[in-house]
């Protein structure tokens, strides 16, 4: 690949938040930023999750108390739960155009992880022989909901619907009280719409080990999904096993996908959508137009001083953003299937004629005016996406996530016999004898069974 990867430089002398590009490589410096990004911080995090873990599973509650006061201020000893007076007042303070827009997107998310939900099937063809598999929703569901700087609501309704349309009978949510020990109302007007079951003020690697391990005041689960900080991924990690998990999830991103008929101004407002979420999210461009790379660069030079969270958003574009020119098109999807972006936005002259060329990415936007933010608050598929190139292999939260598979066999006389010689010349190869004992028992005929 004859790609050139461009980094921002901060440019002090005309005014704050104004940025430079330069030359800083080719294909083994990308290569190298993605590796790097792919393994943030996480042994530290790891070991630290990994306590809080071990003293949560020890202690229960206590460690619970514990842990919220040390971190969130707050003191929840005794009402770890959320009681319904509480959820009650909230859904009661939440305006009318809030409660409608909570209202709206649930509907769009229902809508479409509906059609994600499978059948049970069987298939008889063979005489004889009937295989099939059983698809059943786990019986308990954990979701977890940061809180950080600012509430999201939109977790929530992208979190628990999924869980709700997989027809998981209880479904818990855990999220981070204030310093009064409340939760944010909003969050739990969400709740409510979405259909959680129970609410517990607790947040951080203490909630998920809380959920996977149960304590005095909240239940075992058997599936724990949802977005969080490096700390709840990597606690996340340490209880899978224990129970199932959506995915190991970092700091948001995404890659915008551009020729020269795209709008600068479009592609540098997107890119920023992720640079204020966090520090260490990562915006990239990828193009096969120098011209329209720079174009890009005025504009978020232009925008960026309009946000209010500019000096989060400065700081992501300084330390992870990125600019890679490619040689034509082809080129730059190659790029973006090395990158596996969490969110991947085609702004092309034909985005459907590259859509089938693109094998890694979390979330697909095509065309202009489909927008990272549609799919982060209304147009239904869950934003609980896959980040640091795990698109390769990981899936976004869905119903999926939250059911089980089952596989049905049944033989009867004849095909169990017909089947027995097979069996018998693998378990032979294997050095396993009572399995062949257990095939070969099923060709005797039936008046001899006794002689087993």
């Amino acid at each position: 690949m004859s790609i050139k990867m461009l980094r921002f430089s901060s440019r002090n002398d005309e005014k704050d938040f104004c940025f430079n590009l330069f030359e800083a490589g080719n294909i083994n410096e990308l290569k190298k930023f993605l590796h790097e990004r792919r393994y943030l911080r996480f042994d530290e995090a790891g070991k630290i999750s990994a306590e809080i873990v071990r003293n949560v599973r020890r202690e229960g509650d206590e460690a619970l108390y514990r842990y919220t006061q040390k971190f969130d201020g707050a003191d929840i000893r005794g009402r770890v739960r959320v009681e319904e007076a509480e959820i009650a007042e909230a859904q009661a303070s939440v305006s009318a155009e809030m409660a409608l827009a909570l209202s709206e997107a649930a509907d769009n998310i229902r809508k479409f992880h509906m059609l994600q939900t499978g059948r049970s099937w069987i298939d008889a063809e063979k005489e004889g022989i009937m295989l099939g598999q059983l698809i059943r929703p786990v019986e308990t569901a954990g979701i977890y909901v940061p809180s950080g700087t600012a509430p999201l609501p939109s977790s929530v309704l992208m979190s628990v619907i999924p869980a709700k349309v997989a027809g998981v009978s209880k479904i818990i949510m855990c999220t981070p009280p204030g310093k009064d020990g409340r939760v944010d109302p909003i969050i739990l007007a969400a709740a409510r719409e979405a259909g959680a079951d129970e609410i517990y003020r607790i947040g951080g690697a203490q909630a998920i080990a809380a959920m996977a391990f149960g304590t005095a005041s909240v239940p075992a689960v058997d599936v724990i999904a949802g977005p969080g900080n490096i700390y709840v991924a990597m606690a996340k990690k340490e209880v899978y096993g224990y129970c199932g998990i959506d995915m190991i999830a970092g700091p948001s991103e995404i890659a915008v996908l551009a020729d020269r008929t795209a709008d600068p101004c479009f592609a540098a407002a997107d890119l920023l959508s992720q640079a204020e979420h966090d520090k260490m999210s990562s915006s990239v461009l990828v193009t096969d137009s120098e011209k329209f790379a720079f174009d890009v660069l005025a504009e978020l030079n232009a925008q960026i001083g309009k946000l209010g969270r500019k000096e989060t958003a400065a700081a992501s574009i300084l330390d992870n953003g990125l600019v890679v020119l490619a040689e034509d098109m082809a080129e730059g999807i190659e790029t973006v299937n090395m990158i596996a972006p969490e969110h991947l936005e085609i702004m092309t002259e034909d985005p459907f004629g590259a859509l089938p060329r693109i094998k890694n990415a979390g979330a697909v936007f095509l065309g202009s005016y489909s927008c990272e933010p549609l799919g982060d608050y209304m147009a239904g598929p869950s934003h609980v996406l896959p980040t640091g190139g795990t698109a390769r292999f990981f899936s976004p939260l869905g119903v999926d996530t939250f059911i089980k598979k089952t596989s049905l066999i049944y033989y009867n006389k004849e095909a169990a016999g017909k089947a027995s010689g097979s069996i018998m010349k693998f378990a032979a190869a294997e050095g396993l004898g009572a399995h062949a004992a257990s095939a070969a028992y099923r060709r005797v005929p039936a008046e001899d069974v006794s002689r087993c």
